[in-house]
C-alpha cells in the first residue's frame, strides 16, 4: 500500500513528465520555455504600461499550456479543431481557438471604446489579425528556435513605429528562452509560441493603418490556409537559403 509521501512524489513525477515531449528527432525537450515566455511577455507589458496586452499574453499562453498538456492527436490544425467544433466535440485545441479568439477580441473592444474613429469592422479586423498571427508562430514551432526566428522576422517586416507597446517585451521574453530553444532542450509550445505571436500583433494593431492591417491579415490568412495543404518544414528543407537560416544556430544534428 503507498504512503501519502509516495502518492506525492509520483503526482509530482507526473506533472514533470507532463512538461515534456519528445521532438522530430526523438529527443526529450521540456516546455518550459512557453510559460518562461509568457512570464517575460507580460512582464515586459506591464512595465511598458499595457495592462491589456499583459492580459492578453496570460489568457493565450493558458490556454496554450492547456493543449500542450492535455491536448489530444485525434484533431490537428486550426481546421481539425474547428471541425470538431462543428461536431459538438471540445477539444481542448477547441478551447484554445475559443479562449485565443475571445481574449483578442476583448482586447480589440477595449481599444475600440477608447477610440473615436475606431469602427466594428476595426475590431473584426484586429481581433482576426490577433488570433491569426498567434495561430502562425504556433505553426512554425516544429523545429528549434523556428518559431522565436519567424517572430524576429515579423518584427522586423511591421514599422518598428508601430511596435513600441510590444516589440520590447516580445524581444525581451524571446532572447531569455531562445539558447534553450535553439540548443534543442525546450520548446516554445502552444502556450509560448501563440502567447508571442499575439502580443506581437496586438501592438501592430495599435499603431498600424488600417491598409497596413489589412495586408497583414491576407499574408497571415493566406499563410494559414497553405499550411493546411502544404508542409512548412518541407518547403523549408528545399530551399537552400530557408534550409540555411532554419539550422543557424541549432546544435549539430537539431
Amino acid at each position: 500500500m503507498r504512503t501519502p509521501d509516495q502518492a506525492g512524489d509520483e503526482e509530482r513525477q507526473g506533472w514533470r513528465r507532463a512538461f515534456w515531449r519528445q521532438n522530430f528527432a526523438g529527443d526529450q525537450v521540456s516546455l518550459f520555455a512557453g510559460p518562461a515566455s509568457v512570464a517575460g511577455l507580460a512582464a515586459g507589458s506591464l512595465v511598458s504600461g499595457h495592462p491589456g496586452v499583459a492580459a492578453l499574453a496570460v489568457t493565450v499562453g493558458g490556454v496554450g499550456l492547456l493543449d500542450d498538456l492535455a491536448g489530444s492527436a485525434d484533431s490537428r490544425g486550426l481546421r481539425g479543431h474547428l471541425q470538431a467544433l462543428a461536431h459538438g466535440q471540445v477539444t481542448t485545441g477547441g478551447i484554445k481557438v475559443i479562449g485565443l479568439s475571445a481574449a483578442a477580441a476583448a482586447l480589440a473592444g477595449s481599444r475600440r471604446r477608447r477610440s473615436t474613429t475606431a469602427t466594428a469592422l476595426d475590431s473584426a479586423m484586429d481581433t482576426a489579425l490577433v488570433a491569426g498571427t498567434a495561430n502562425l508562430v504556433n505553426l512554425f514551432d516544429l523545429r528549434p528556435g523556428r518559431a522565436t526566428k519567424a517572430v524576429v522576422l515579423m518584427t522586423g517586416l511591421m514599422s518598428p513605429a508601430a511596435l513600441p507597446a510590444t516589440a520590447g517585451p516580445v524581444l525581451g521574453a524571446l532572447t531569455g528562452t531562445g539558447p534553450a530553444d535553439l540548443g534543442g532542450r525546450s520548446m516554445l509550445g502552444d502556450c509560448g509560441a501563440n502567447a508571442a505571436g499575439a502580443v506581437l500583433a496586438a501592438g501592430f494593431t495599435a499603431a498600424a493603418p488600417r491598409p497596413a492591417r489589412l495586408v497583414a491579415l491576407a499574408g497571415v490568412t493566406a499563410l494559414t490556409l497553405v499550411s493546411e495543404k502544404v508542409s512548412f518544414s518541407r518547403v523549408i528543407d528545399r530551399t537552400p537559403w530557408l534550409r540555411r537560416f532554419d539550422r543557424w544556430g541549432r546544435r549539430p544534428g537539431g
